[in-house]
């Protein structure tokens, strides 16, 4: 992304802020990190790993609440629906950006609304993008150290093994997570230094998928799981209402937006952008609606807003504590995979929102350490006052997310300064951009009266 220049800025410091803040296979050896001229392009492999791993992040852990909110069938349908709408405005924001020569969606955005927009979207990712790791942090902390919910406390996995102790707490198990996972892992310059980690990820998260839908298959066999909860209980229009809640969540579990142009960037052949894409969202797309609908057949009206949460009980299958602790254990460790995927693309966002005329950030290191220690220390603060995921990813699904994941991409589209948008892609947008503000906006108002 691309940060606003000041109007009394040149030509070069505009060229030399954008290349700072994606760094492009043309342009190497200047990051000093990890492979520096040896690095000749992301493969597909890589690039697909990494977007899988933005997309797949804590989004994933409330979609079965979402399903008890809208009920199995419209909840697996809207599921699909805003995969088809990300690939729709992913394929339009790429189309745009070729054809203004925008290396970034920050410079899409400032082609088509000058500076002021390309500003806007930085603050947008931000405020995402720290929302979202917020989200990690409150997981990890729930499902390593415990979480209480309507007065009832929930184990943490190191907490049944050693029992509550100082150690242990929420505050020093996020201490530590910080200083030796995160801050090690957002060192990296460059987001295709991360592959092996996004490829780990991915794995980690297809384990909890498995061992998910293993246990609800064994119970539904052995017919301990009623029917499910196929449509809402609509009966008011407090109900009406409540459904719209689950919007934010379906978008935020889709936004990978901000990393489409890195990742692009760094690509062999930028061709193969589109199927990369698609890839990606299939992928993600599995694992949303098998995870969604093995959580909720499993723990039903039980379902709770983490359902990370929900595994602290006896299962009722034969070694049920080794499950419980394997399907946490295999989240969190994905959880923290991913974080630094995401850290990447706030900390070059936030460079330019601060720094808009610096040198390149990947040149300057005493402002990458600063700014790296800064976030992660707001995240991390952040994460040990905000009760509960829920209440995260309504802020963020229903204002910056939804801006980066529809509206900013249809907004583009309907601007059209170079003529490529055909009369199919306005209508998409101006549905788009409507679907996106009236479900949020009364989302916001539900959450609001609640």
């Amino acid at each position: 992304m691309v940060m606003p220049i000041s109007s009394g800025g040149d030509h070069a410091a505009e060229t030399e802020s954008t290349e700072s803040l994606l760094p492009k296979n043309q342009h190497r050896g200047g990051d000093g990190d990890d492979g520096g001229d040896d690095f000749h392009g992301a493969s597909f492999a890589g690039a697909v790993f990494n977007l899988s791993t933005t997309i797949v992040g804590a989004g994933i852990m409330a979609l079965p609440a979402t399903m008890k909110v809208l009920g199995l069938a419209p909840g697996l349908v809207l599921i699909v629906l805003a995969a088809v709408l990300t690939d729709a405005s992913i394929e339009l924001l790429v189309r745009y950006s070729r054809a203004a020569g925008a290396k970034s969606y920050g410079r899409a955005m400032g082609d088509a609304f000058g500076s002021f927009g390309r500003g806007f979207l930085q603050f947008c990712v931000v405020v995402n993008n720290l929302g979202v790791m917020v989200v990690y942090m409150i997981i990890i902390g729930d499902v390593l150290s415990g979480t209480s919910s309507h007065g009832v406390h929930h184990h943490g996995v190191i907490e049944g093994w050693f029992g509550p102790n100082r150690w242990n707490g929420r505050f020093a198990i996020l201490t530590i997570t910080t200083f030796g996972v995160f801050a090690p892992l957002a060192s990296f310059k460059r987001v295709d230094s991360l592959r092996f980690t996004s490829a780990v990820s991915v794995a980690l998260a297809v384990v909890f998928v498995v061992i998910t839908a293993g246990i609800a298959i064994f119970k539904l066999a052995r017919g301990h799981i009623p029917m499910p909860q196929l449509f809402p209980d609509v009966h008011d229009w407090p109900s009406i209402w409540r459904l719209f809640t689950a919007a934010p969540v379906l978008v935020t579990a889709y936004v990978c937006h901000y990393n489409v142009h890195p990742i692009y960037n760094e690509l062999r052949d930028s061709l193969q952008i589109r199927p990369i894409v698609r890839t990606s969202l299939l992928l993600c797309s599995a694992v949303y609606i098998t995870t969604s609908f093995f959580g909720f057949l499993l723990f039903g009206d039980a379902t709770l807003d983490d359902v990370l949460a929900n595994f602290d009980a006896n299962l009722g299958i034969p070694y049920s504590s080794f499950f419980n602790d394997a399907v946490r254990v295999s989240y969190v460790l994905h959880l923290m995979l991913v974080f630094p995927i995401v850290f990447h693309a706030l900390r070059l966002n936030m460079d330019g929102l601060l720094f808009p005329s610096a040198r390149p950030l990947s040149c300057d290191n005493r402002r990458f350490a600063v700014l790296t220690a800064a976030l992660l220390a707001v995240i991390f603060l952040a994460a040990n006052f905000i009760p509960n995921i829920w209440d995260a990813f309504q802020f963020t699904g229903a204002t910056a997310s939804v801006c980066v994941a529809y509206i900013f991409p249809a907004a583009i589209t309907l601007r059209d300064r170079h003529g490529v948008a055909r009369k199919r892609d306005k209508l998409l947008s101006v549905f788009m951009i409507v679907l996106a503000v009236v479900a949020n906006a009364v989302a916001v108002y539900s959450d609001a009266c609640s």
